[in-house]
C-alpha cells in the first residue's frame, strides 16, 4: 500500500498475533492518511492461561 492510502485501519484481534508489533504499528501509521483512525477490537488478559484455556474456543468468541 502507498504511504497515507487509508482512512481507517481495521485491526480485528490480529495485531497481537504479530511477532514484531513496532513494525506493525509503524506500518498501519505510514498508511494512515493525516487525519485517520485506527479501530482494534482484541483480547487481553492479566493473568497466563492455563493449556485447556487456550484451546477453548468458547471463551474466545461472544
Amino acid at each position: 500500500m502507498p504511504d497515507g492510502w487509508a482512512d481507517p485501519v481495521v485491526s480485528n484481534g490480529v495485531l497481537n498475533l504479530v511477532p514484531d508489533q513496532v513494525t506493525a504499528y509503524r506500518e498501519v501509521a505510514r498508511v494512515l492518511r493525516p487525519g485517520g483512525r485506527i479501530q482494534m477490537a482484541d483480547i487481553c488478559v492479566d493473568n497466563a492461561l492455563s493449556e485447556n484455556a487456550k484451546r477453548d474456543i468458547g471463551l474466545w468468541t461472544g
